[in-house]
């Protein structure tokens, strides 16, 4: 199984060159500027028709089209052969995949959360047994850190992780910490496409999943 991934693309989606392909594709969150239907229709559109078999996303802190709207709406309008996960799983080839758009607060952006008890609820939805987690923030410590060297991610999505294992921990928000680092049981991925400029300057991640 073979999988590609990317993150943080703002609405600049069309103008992405050589995406792999893979079976799976995987899009970790903020495919709009400030959550406008328009961009986000234009994305599913474009995701839509990518050759790749499987087709999954989650939102990001700046999607709040994905907040605003009731999962009616939201479910009507995403086609038939994308899925969109929302603290929610789906299974691949007996591969368990779990998304979560929920980041540790900052100012008053989308699927923002408070760190503690609030955020806290969120994370314990998570199966123990999955595979490969997608969430828009990184876990403390893991290709979170900002330009001026603050680390930005979740404590206690760090101590979820580290309890439950997962073969790769996908995720993007941090734009300049692009990258992939790993310990003994995880591989972690920030595949952010843009830099902290909002311009394109990092490649899609191809993962030979075993």
């Amino acid at each position: 199984m073979t999988i590609t991934t990317l993150s943080d693309t703002h609405g600049l989606h069309r103008r992405i060159k050589d995406i792999p392909l893979a079976d799976i594709i995987i899009h970790a969150g903020d495919i709009s500027n400030i959550g406008e239907e328009h961009q986000v229709i234009d994305f599913l559109n474009w995701f839509a028709d990518l050759p790749h078999q499987h087709k999954i996303f989650i939102a990001g802190n700046h999607d709040f089209f994905f907040e605003r709207e009731s999962k009616k709406y939201i479910e009507k309008i995403i086609p038939s052969n994308i899925i969109y996960l929302n603290d929610s799983s789906c299974t691949i080839d007996s591969i368990n995949i779990y998304g979560s758009p929920i980041t540790p607060r900052f100012y008053d952006w989308a699927f923002n959360r408070d760190r503690g008890k609030n955020i806290q609820q969120h994370w314990k939805l998570i199966p123990t047994d999955t595979d490969i987690l997608i969430t828009h923030g990184p876990p403390f410590g893991k290709l979170d850190a900002t330009t001026n060297n603050l680390r930005t991610g979740c404590e206690d999505l760090l101590k979820v992780v580290e309890k439950i294992k997962p073969k790769y921990h996908i995720f993007g928000h941090i734009h300049e910490a692009y990258g992939m680092t790993y310990n003994e049981h995880t591989t972690f991925i920030n595949a952010s496409i843009l830099d902290e400029h909002y311009r394109i300057k990092n490649k899609p991640f191809f993962i030979e999943y075993n």
